[in-house]
């Protein structure tokens, strides 16, 4: 709609947004981008991501700008799952979403001493995205199953890795932004030392990327290359895993950075062909 003036809302084309009840009750903002290209024979590949309310522009116009020019990556659709909020985040949503349960003092004390939001819901929110919103985003669209991203940032690199190590098969890519490593006593850290002993009798056929920033606390930088590190060390057979720390960005600034290389990612031979 055009006003007087001649001013009208801003939308992304190809891109639009409908809520979806889960079984549990819970309701999510999915958003969702479609390629304007042919589909290709085996599908689009597709990116899953966490606070879509605050990134899904960002990851939708890179996606978008990535696929002009010699170099460019493979269209990919592009899924946000995000809260009913005008807000770039739902606090209180991706708490319990995001996490498995802590008690409080498994937890730091807060800057503000308020208690910290309920949490638990992850393995219920991982169960959503499997069984009930990927088979209705495939009834949308033609998927190459083989090409699946699933990214995320702080509470939300915390449930990539989660996602990971509990159900390494529902992707093949995962994008762990700034992971909140500290949740819970470091709770997720035997979860990695455990995938990594059962890995070595198995064939994932999955690659990981931990991206951090250097500004942001030591103990976030710390954690995150020790991850990589442990899980490199690992040697899992079919398993790769990358690390990226961005000079001078802090905790939220990573996130542009990170979604231009999480897109190259998803398209692992963009950075040596020219595409004619």
């Amino acid at each position: 709609m055009v006003d007087n003036n001649g001013r009208s809302a801003f939308a992304i084309p190809g891109a639009e947004q409908w809520t979806m009840t889960g079984r549990t009750g819970r309701r999510y903002r999915i958003m969702a981008w479609m390629p304007d290209a042919a589909v290709p024979e085996a599908g689009f590949p597709v990116i899953y991501m966490l606070d879509a309310n605050a990134a899904f522009g960002t990851m939708v116009e890179t996606v978008r700008l990535l696929g002009q020019g010699p170099y460019r990556v493979d269209p990919s659709v592009v899924i946000g799952i995000g809260y009913e909020t005008d807000r770039p985040l739902d606090t209180q949503a991706r708490f319990y979403d995001y996490t498995v349960y802590a008690a409080d003092d498994e937890l730091p004390p807060r800057k503000d001493r308020s208690p910290w939001p309920a949490t638990g819901g992850a393995a219920d929110f991982l169960q959503f995205i499997e069984e009930e919103l990927k088979p209705g985003i495939e009834r949308l669209y033609t998927i190459d199953r083989s090409r699946q991203m699933l990214f995320g940032h702080s509470l939300g690199g915390w449930f990539v890795l989660y996602a990971l190590f509990r159900r390494c098969g529902a992707f093949q890519y995962y994008v762990a932004g700034s992971p909140s490593i500290w949740w819970k006593n470091g709770y997720i850290v035997p979860d990695a030392e455990r995938f990594a002993e059962s890995g070595k009798q198995a064939d994932w056929r999955a690659s990981l990327l931990i991206g951090v920033g250097s500004l942001e606390k030591p103990h976030m930088v710390r954690d995150a290359r020790q991850m990589y590190e442990r899980l490199l060390a690992a040697d899992i057979p079919g398993f790769a895993v990358q690390y990226r720390c961005y000079e001078d960005e802090g905790h939220l600034s990573v996130v542009a950075p990170l979604i231009g290389r999480a897109v190259r990612f998803l398209d692992p031979n963009h950075d040596n062909r020219p595409k004619s």
